[in-house]
């Protein structure tokens, strides 16, 4: 398993989830969530810039019959516009129900959905870092697909 902090993004229409790994990949934890918007792209680029990742995973939202959607589009065009502003690769990954078992383990915890908006996007975010992580140790591949693989 490779040392270095590692990022993942639940990029959202309202809102985009960020989470954050222990430099050794132990521990992976929500960071922060941002509001969506023309300055977002900026705003996601430099907290991940305090964090010095070596990577950082985008959630690919496709349907559950594996196909693109508007979102998918959206979150491709988020991480090109993401690399342009970082040193480290982007790499998308598929996210299907992250939004739901973050949401499922809020409400499990105590907490309504409307009072937890912004955490479960962070929450979602997490969960999409921890699949990274665990697919890596377990196939020592990189996690994801890279972005030459997609239409900027």
């Amino acid at each position: 398993m490779r040392l270095g902090r590692r990022i993942a993004i639940d990029y959202g229409a309202a809102r985009i989830g960020v989470a954050v790994s222990s430099v050794d990949a132990l521990i992976s934890s929500p960071l922060d969530t941002v509001a969506a918007g023309e300055l977002a792209v900026i705003q996601v680029a430099e907290l991940l810039l305090e964090q010095a990742p070596i990577e950082v995973y985008v959630g690919l939202p496709l349907n559950l019959q594996g196909e693109h959607t508007k979102s998918t589009n959206d979150a491709i065009e988020f991480a090109f516009s993401l690399q342009k502003l970082l040193q480290c690769e982007v790499r998308l990954i598929d996210e299907r129900m992250s939004t739901r078992a973050a949401q499922g383990q809020l409400f499990a915890s105590g907490k309504n959905s409307k009072a937890s908006r912004s955490l479960i996007d962070a929450a979602a975010a997490s969960l999409i870092l921890e699949g990274a992580i665990a697919f890596e140790k377990s196939t020592g591949n990189q996690p994801g697909k890279p972005l030459s693989e997609f239409d900027a």
